[in-house]
């Protein structure tokens, strides 16, 4: 049976605010900025410029993100103001993003403090998406000290929507089959995408819902907005196509890890998981273009201390089976017998399969012993991938992936 997609649309709840508010109180400061009515934003003698983050204490006195300084001091004569730290933030997001990075590679970053993920390749590793997303989400809050909102759609405009309903810290899901019950009902302004000029055109048109502009006509509102119209009236209806797009894969190097929900502690295991994550590395080498002439095993103990070692292979691929049987070797000359909280497969000296490829002397006799991947493998290979592509990463999985049975027969 082919597995839906699923996409998490990941949203730190005012990132600005949130992150300064930490470095305030690690230096010392006994005010959290959360918990009064304050603001990042502008310059703080002159007091101009406009509100780029607001805490809650602040949203009630209507200070909204956008408008000047001046007007919210109007609002709270007593707000207090913290200027920007844009160092501070490119640090936090980098930190946030390498951590949702171990826990699936397929993110598509879109500021600094919101992006998408792919929960469909993880999907049959970590379960129910709003429990995963759920133990998401308190994990930041644990390891970060604080708060994202998490929205989960098979649609990525719907994501971003259910990320934007009732803050902090919660997970909503808008799928396509619940935006009737969930989406219809808000005002056009609720809308992605939809700026003051549009809801400004929109109400002209006596559409004020979502619900409205879902079930208005495609051609008046294209002769009043253009193509915008249409796509407003597609995002109303649910209508997204676009897929999830993860960073440019990097020319020197193409990997993938994961940190496991509970340490592994045998070989078997371990081989189950470098199974997962060669699939993974392969299929983007394939998708790539590329073949790989290196690959590269990391093992994280649950001691946190990190050990890596790479080889060469023979014969550059892009088999989900070479790269998993060296993984494997790598594995074995590394592993102490310790348990393992983290481990990760990193394939380099990429190169195009279009490409000749130029062999020493004692390539060509190391590689006259390795038996290339056959015809039959590699189309096997394809195979899967098609099948991937268009059902969703959870639709086949090896046998040798299933989570073993219990000795009861459980």
């Amino acid at each position: 049976m082919c597995q839906d997609v699923v996409i998490f649309h990941i949203d730190v709840n005012s990132a600005y605010l949130s992150w300064s508010a930490l470095k305030k109180l690690e230096s010392g400061a006994k005010v959290d900025l959360r918990d009064i009515p304050s603001i990042i934003g502008g310059d703080m003698e002159a007091r101009h410029g406009v509100v780029l983050a607001k805490s809650i204490p602040a949203k009630a006195f209507h200070v909204t993100t956008g408008e000047p300084i001046v007007h919210a001091f109007r609002k709270c004569p007593h707000l207090v103001m913290e200027a920007p730290d844009h160092a501070l933030y490119h640090r936090r997001s980098k930190e946030l993003m390498g951590f949702l990075s171990n826990i699936c590679p397929d993110i598509e970053q879109v500021s600094v403090d919101e992006c998408y993920m792919d929960y469909t390749p993880v999907a049959g590793r970590y379960g129910n998406p709003v429990a995963a997303a759920t133990h998401m989400k308190d994990s930041i809050l644990e390891k970060f000290g604080y708060t994202v909102n998490i929205g989960i759609s098979d649609r990525k405009v719907l994501a971003k929507m259910a990320s934007d309903f009732k803050k902090p810290n919660l997970v909503h899901t808008l799928f396509h089959n619940e935006i009737r019950e969930k989406m219809w009902g808000l005002p056009v302004s609720s809308l992605y995408m939809c700026g003051r000029s549009s809801v400004e055109t929109l109400r002209k048109l006596e559409i004020l819902t979502i619900g409205d502009l879902a079930q208005a006509n495609r051609d008046i509102l294209a002769s009043h907005l253009k193509s915008h119209g249409i796509t407003l009236w597609e995002y109303a209806n649910g209508i997204d196509a676009s897929h999830v797009v993860t960073a440019p894969v990097d020319a020197k190097g193409i990997g993938n890890s994961i940190t496991l929900k509970e340490d592994a502690c045998t070989k078997e295991e371990a081989y189950r998981t470098l199974l997962s994550l060669a699939e993974s590395v392969a299929g983007r080498l394939r998708e790539s273009g590329l073949l790989a002439g290196m690959v590269s095993t990391e093992i994280k103990y649950s001691n946190f201390r990190s050990v890596s070692h790479q080889a060469t292979l023979a014969t550059p691929t892009c088999t989900t089976n070479a790269v998993y049987e060296m993984a494997c070797r790598l594995f074995d000359e590394l592993w102490n017998g310790a348990p393992i909280r983290l481990l990760g497969i990193r394939t380099s000296k990429l190169a195009s399969r279009e490409e000749p490829m130029q062999l020493s002397l004692f390539d060509l006799n190391v590689a006259q012993k390795i038996q290339p991947p056959s015809e039959k493998q590699q189309k096997l290979d394809c195979a899967l991938d098609s099948i991937r592509k268009k059902y969703g990463a959870g639709s086949i999985v090896r046998g040798s992936l299933l989570s073993p049975k219990k000795e009861n027969g459980e």
